[in-house]
């Protein structure tokens, strides 16, 4: 069973719907304890760094969250729940993160500028919209999906330094962030529930992780 944690935070319906269209008996839960007896763990968000990690600490999922990935079970941050993952973030202010994973979260605007973009392609922030990723590592998740599939990104903020965890990025003015991946921990920046036949593929390569680290 996978658990999509219910924190006050994140699109849970279409979540909930995407891993049903493929078999996956799922479960969105504010108890702690369900979540930890889950065999997988979704940590879904939007919105704002601050506030999600706020929620979620209050609401004591933050340690549920945590004991699962130590105790070895496929564990999977989607957008802001991804961010979530690394050491902190730099969204209106510092914020501190779950620290499962290493790296900081700042705006794609400076990460931007910092490689040198382009000023003339004016390229919108936030980025809303299908673009392609490209894999810098092979990974589990990726079983039945190919180097170059388009998926759905929103969002303003990019997880950097976190080359240790990188599995795919993808080119928006320079190449952001995409999807991370260590030991049991995973996380995708864009939104596999609404990438399509893509995304399903996604989730379910994710749900044929058994509770060992892959």
């Amino acid at each position: 069973m996978t658990a999509i944690v219910d924190y006050g935070v994140g699109n849970l319906f279409s979540l909930e719907s995407s891993f049903r269209a493929i078999g996956e008996e799922v479960r969105v839960t504010p108890d702690a304890e369900e979540v930890l007896r889950a065999d997988r763990v979704i940590l879904p968000g939007v919105g704002a760094f601050g506030d999600a990690a706020r929620k979620l600490r209050e609401s004591g999922l933050d340690s549920a969250v945590r004991q699962a990935a130590e105790a070895g079970k496929p564990v999977m941050g989607i957008c802001l729940g991804m961010q979530m993952l690394f050491e902190k973030s730099f969204e209106y202010g510092e914020h501190p993160g779950l620290g499962l994973l290493r790296g900081q979260v700042r705006p794609i605007r400076e990460l931007l500028e910092e490689a040198g973009a382009d000023p003339d392609r004016k390229l919108k922030i936030p980025q809303i919209g299908w673009n392609a990723l490209r894999f810098t590592r092979e990974s589990p998740l990726f079983r039945y999906i190919q180097d170059g599939n388009h998926v759905y990104f929103v969002h303003s903020y990019a997880a950097a330094g976190c080359q240790d965890s990188l599995l795919a990025d993808t080119e928006y003015g320079a190449y952001l962030t995409a999807c991370v991946g260590k030991d049991n921990v995973f996380g995708c920046q864009f939104h596999p529930e609404k990438s399509g036949n893509v995304g399903l593929k996604i989730l379910k390569a994710f749900c044929e992780m058994g509770g060992a680290k892959a």
